[in-house]
């Protein structure tokens, strides 16, 4: 009997489908923080999260029996992937199972940055009739650079060729697609984007991957989309860049602490802001869902 704790939501079919499995033992327990985490982990072979909870070293060292933490979801940076490395803990995601959920709502943010989407729903909740104040431009024939071309920066492609854009890709591994896209530099990149999107991970290396040097490499009055994670990108030079008019607007979905503590960012009238929903569309969880009952069959029924 395989012991799985499933410390965050998961997808109602798939867990319906792992309880069905007499091998497995599920237990559902969300909401823990990392003290009652450490008390919860021990006797389980196996941990599931999202990105609410965080796979810590502590709460990887009070696992007594712990073989596999698993990531239903993109990115691994809720976990200490190091400590369990060096527990011998296999470490899973679902990369694959929420990019067309990621990029959907990445040209959303994009429409609504470049239409004023955001300033025309509330002008309209507060009664008023601001027509001619919100005028915005297209995406047609603008050109958009996407940092990071893997499973969802080409999926951000895709839809921005059927916009009519014209699209750069940056990736610091080599990039092979058949995308009709111009692969270029780093500085070319943002130095030609009219739009500017990243789906980049959060590492030592993209920390502030976007600060002030880089802003001030952009044309004047880029648009700058966040979907990837918090902390990419430099909030304090964002709010500087924005008050400038270097940056003409941003769509962020993602913070660099979340929920954010410091709201002048959001707060600014060029910013549209959603709290770190691109993975959050039934489609795509229940894509992640699934991909973690195949990784655990995988895993230890063949065991059996």
């Amino acid at each position: 009997m395989t012991r799985i704790l499933l410390a965050d939501p998961l997808d109602k079919e798939a867990l319906e489908e792992l309880r069905l499995i007499p091998e497995f033992d599920v237990t559902l327990k969300t909401g823990m923080d990392e003290a009652e985490l450490v008390k919860t982990i021990p006797g389980y072979e196996v941990i599931v999260v999202r990105s609410a909870t965080k796979v810590t070293r502590k709460v990887i060292e009070a696992a007594d029996k712990l073989k596999l933490i698993i990531r239903a979801g993109i990115g691994l940076d809720n976990i200490d992937v190091e400590a369990a490395r060096e527990k011998g803990i296999e470490v899973a995601n679902t990369p694959a199972a929420t990019s067309i959920s990621v990029a959907e709502l990445t040209l959303g943010l994009m429409i609504s940055a470049v239409r004023k989407f955001g300033q025309a729903n509330m002008s309209m909740k507060a009664h008023k009739w601001e027509k001619k104040a919100l005028t915005g431009t297209e995406l047609y024939e603008k050109t958009l650079g996407i940092i990071g071309f893997g499973r969802i920066g080409q999926e951000v492609a895709r839809r921005a060729l059927a916009f009519g854009m014209k699209v750069l890709a940056y990736d610091i591994l080599d990039i092979k697609t058949d995308l009709p896209v111009e692969i270029v530099s780093f500085d070319e990149l943002l130095e030609r984007a009219d739009i500017i999107t990243l789906h980049v991970p959060l590492t030592r290396e993209t920390k502030h991957f976007i600060s002030k040097p880089q802003f001030e490499k952009m044309k004047k009055g880029v648009i700058i989309i966040n979907t990837a994670r918090g902390g990419v990108v430099d909030e304090v030079a964002l709010l500087e860049a924005l008050n400038s008019g270097q940056v003409r607007a941003a769509a962020l979905d993602v913070f660099e602490t979340e929920p954010p503590v410091d709201f002048s960012l959001i707060d600014h009238p060029e910013v549209f802001a959603t709290p770190h929903i691109g993975a959050a569309a039934e489609e795509g969880q229940r894509r992640a869902g699934m991909e973690v009952v195949k990784i655990l069959k995988s895993k230890f029924l063949k065991e059996n």
